[in-house]
């Protein structure tokens, strides 16, 4: 069935702004400019003010919600407006969870590659397959389980051309060993949200983009008060600014003053979020949840092609080899061999029951699949 001019929009919207998001991000870290006090040239590290921009840009995704909801004004659409009541205070939880790990990634993307970064983003299958079996009690099938092997392989693969890759004054080895590690924590404690969102939040039937929305509110209005606090909290070598802070956020307003560019990078960044949320969720609606997991895993190469060319990254064979592994983790999981298998055993085109379910093995699709 060939796809509308709509769906094609859909497609090149959730392919564009989902590069755009982790490469305009990557770019901010990249630039160097003079801080407050006449202070000397430095780079520009302020991933916690980068996650507040983040969940401003989710926090969005609320406006686009209502918006959709007055022009379904006077049409039974229960997909735009929810007939169940619910607390707001129930997305409270996974918002915390989301704030933790995209305040982690960002820090993980001071020292490490933008395309290391987004495939080792991949081990989020991994720990929401055994979470969903801890608390949730699912049982994984065994094409479920050889994915989380095959994701797992991925990952070593991927970490191996880390170790291996030349090391310049920006990414050291010490510091791409340890940004690779907190993107594997940041998974961690996505995967907790990602349960506790199917736990507690998918039962009332909240619209995709008022759950964005209202999580987006709660992490962009916590983390901006924990600005303050990290303005005081002294981080030694962890930190990237020249107080020694965790976050120096008049630090960051001081270099953006003197480089204009970072304040485009920082909106790049933070209207990409918004219309990459937007894009999932239609696309997940319009065509299928394995429409978006295969343009999400085109997002990871146009990523890494762009880091090549920019000369952001040096190239090194064994990422591709680890990027396929991980491809074929996260289809062995997600069930798309299925389809394949029936085309070619039967002859007749890919079956498309199931492909509405949640790319991690739920009835779901995740309600939030930024960072």
């Amino acid at each position: 069935m060939a796809w509308t001019k709509y769906q094609l929009f859909l497609a090149g919207l959730m392919l564009v702004t989902g590069s755009i998001n982790t490469l305009s991000a990557k770019w901010a870290d990249n630039f160097v400019a003079e801080g407050c006090g006449g202070s000397k040239e430095h780079s520009f590290q302020h991933p916690f003010l980068q996650a507040v921009g983040m969940f401003l840009g989710e926090f969005s995704c609320l406006a686009a919600f209502y918006l959709l909801r007055c022009r379904a004004a006077g049409q039974a659409d229960s997909s735009v407006d929810p007939q169940q009541p619910f607390n707001p205070l129930l997305f409270l939880p996974p918002a915390l969870c989301d704030m933790t790990g995209t305040s982690l990634m960002y820090v993980a993307l001071n020292m490490t590659s933008a395309s290391s970064f987004q495939m080792l983003r991949g081990a989020v299958i991994i720990f929401t397959g055994l979470f969903s079996v801890a608390f949730l009690g699912r049982r994984l099938v065994l094409s479920q389980w050889l994915g989380i092997l095959a994701t797992i392989a991925g990952l070593v693969v991927v970490g191996l051309a880390d170790l291996l890759s030349k090391h310049d004054d920006q990414h050291k080895l010490s510091e791409v060993i340890t940004g690779d590690l907190l993107i594997i924590m940041a998974q961690i404690v996505v995967s907790v949200q990602m349960v506790l969102e199917e736990k507690f939040v998918y039962k009332h039937n909240v619209h995709p983009l008022r759950a964005v929305g209202t999580e987006g509110l709660f992490g962009f209005v916590i983390l901006s008060l924990l600005l303050v606090p990290m303005y005081f909290i002294p981080a030694g070598s962890f930190s990237g600014n020249p107080r020694g802070t965790l976050e120096d956020a008049l630090d960051a307003f001081c270099q953006v003053g003197r480089q204009p560019l970072i304040a485009l990078a920082l909106l790049g960044n933070i209207t990409s979020i918004a219309f990459f949320n937007f894009a999932g969720i239609s696309v997940t609606k319009e065509l299928s949840a394995t429409t978006r997991m295969v343009l999400d895993s085109l997002r990871t190469v146009v990523i890494w092609a762009l880091s090549l060319a920019l000369g952001w990254e040096a190239f090194h064979a064994l990422q591709i080899l680890g990027f396929l592994i991980l491809l074929m983790g996260t289809a062995l999981y997600n069930g798309l061999h299925r389809p394949l298998l029936a085309r070619l055993s039967r002859g007749r085109p890919l079956a498309e029951e199931g492909e509405q379910e949640g790319l991690l093995g739920g009835t779901r699709t995740p309600i939030n699949d930024t960072s």
